[in-house]
């Protein structure tokens, strides 16, 4: 269960309202609400039920015990009232499966409320909270404009969109070359930096999970028709290295000297998503396959809010490393997704398209999808095991990050200048 039946009894009010500011229906905190309470009704019921069956069963023995016959009418009253008692309350645990069933239902439907500083409302009303570097403009010394990556790419033979669209379908690119390179490359560094200087431990996961795994995330039910599915062995392939490795914990119990677990994990992405035409899906702006390395932290919950903002930060290095100017944004309520409780955007100037690109999303869960997944930690040994508290955070996401870099460091003679931190692996220039 996501929000959890007893929280959302002490605090409807406050889950109702999150529902509202993230624009999903309210109802269903209702709806769970009277659930809930059907359920508390019914056990409550079948509990007294077999109170009073204990109590005949009691009865009888202490009948035949004093001398009653186990076929005298006294004892097959009282056998026969034991046995409708037993029949009422298989039929009771039957409706409380239901109900339960039903409730849980309703729980993964109702979205994580968010924290209280969060803005509420649409995209306009996020926040950007700090920005690092100099936009390059789009128009530069001599009045020569800053072309799109792809034409770029085009020219270098960096990517093929069109071997892509013939051997798979639109939205998924070819990487060739010096772009083929250019992708292992930031892989590679992302993955070092965020082990050898950030202390994560590396994972590499499955490139596709079962159904209890994306439940366990919050894709099922809110982005399922986002997945790619594999309807034969009933997998799906993982939109973000997030599925599989926050699930790597999942039905535990983690001792609290195990806290923080950090890992850090490459993998191919996969999204159904489409965009609108135009030039925000032109190139790699918008594909249906790319490549991320993402961060996986699990928490004790008096941690989680300073380990976001410590996430964040570790995505902005990233960032610096490139030499990419970008900007922190704070998601509203309306922009920020059903499961996250807070969440920044990292946005990366690209002066080609002339716009900010998403390159990181980085999110609190609080304890959100670790109650999905029922991962559990231990204060101290023999204490009760308390659910722990989730976070994630693109470290980064290749292909607008690769978009990005074709147009800061693009030269007027059409070659691309390779960033310092790349040049041990690239050479100083793709092309030219």
């Amino acid at each position: 269960m996501s929000v959890g039946a007893q929280r959302l009894r002490e605090d409807a009010a406050t889950i109702r309202a999150g529902a509202v500011a993230k624009g999903e229906d309210p109802t269903r905190v209702d709806a769970a609400l009277a659930a809930d309470a059907r359920r508390r009704e019914v056990l409550g019921e079948a509990d007294r039920l077999r109170a009073e069956r204990k109590v005949l069963s009691e009865q009888t023995g202490a009948a035949i015990k004093g001398g009653a016959k186990p076929d005298s009418p006294e004892v097959a009253d009282l056998r026969a009232r034991s046995t409708a008692l037993g029949t009422r309350i298989s039929e009771l645990d039957t409706v409380v499966t239901e109900v339960e069933s039903e409730l849980e239902e309703l729980l993964l439907q109702i979205p994580n409320p968010p924290d209280a500083d969060v803005p509420v409302g649409d995209e306009k009303a996020s926040i950007i909270v700090r920005a690092w570097g100099e936009p390059r403009p789009h128009i530069g010394e001599g009045g020569i404009a800053v072309r799109p990556h792809w034409e770029v790419a085009d020219e270098l033979g960096l990517f093929d969109l069109a071997a892509g669209a013939k051997v798979t379908g639109s939205g998924f690119p070819i990487y060739k070359g010096a772009g083929a390179a250019l992708q292992r490359a930031l892989i590679d560094l992302f993955l070092e930096l965020h082990t050898r200087e950030h202390g994560f431990t590396e994972v590499w996961p499955p490139a596709v999970v079962n159904t209890a795994s994306a439940r366990g995330t919050g894709q099922i039910p809110d982005k399922e028709d986002l997945m790619y599915v594999v309807g034969r062995d009933d997998l799906y392939l993982v939109p973000t290295a997030e599925v599989p490795v926050t699930n790597i914990h999942r039905d535990e119990i983690i001792e609290a000297d195990r806290l923080p677990i950090r890992y850090v994990a490459y993998s191919p992405c996969f999204r159904r998503e489409a965009g609108a035409a135009g030039k925000a899906t032109r190139g790699i702006l918008r594909v249906h396959q790319f490549d991320k390395v993402e961060m996986v932290c699990f928490e004790r919950p008096s941690d989680s809010g300073d380990t976001l903002e410590w996430l964040t930060e570790r995505a902005e290095i990233a960032l610096q490393r490139l030499g990419l100017p970008y900007r922190v944004k704070l998601m509203a309520t309306g922009d920020m997704g059903f499961t996250q409780a807070k969440k920044y955007d990292l946005e990366v100037w690209a002066p080609g398209v002339e716009d900010w690109l998403e390159v990181s999303s980085v999110s609190n869960f609080r304890d959100y999808q670790a109650r999905r997944m029922d991962i559990r930690w231990r204060p101290e040994p023999g204490a009760k095991p308390e659910v722990l508290h989730t976070l994630n955070g693109s470290g980064l996401a290749l292909a607008r990050t690769v978009a990005a870099i074709l147009e800061v460091y693009q030269e007027p003679d059409g070659s691309v200048r390779v960033p310092d931190a790349l040049r041990p692996r690239l050479g100083e220039r793709l092309g030219g």
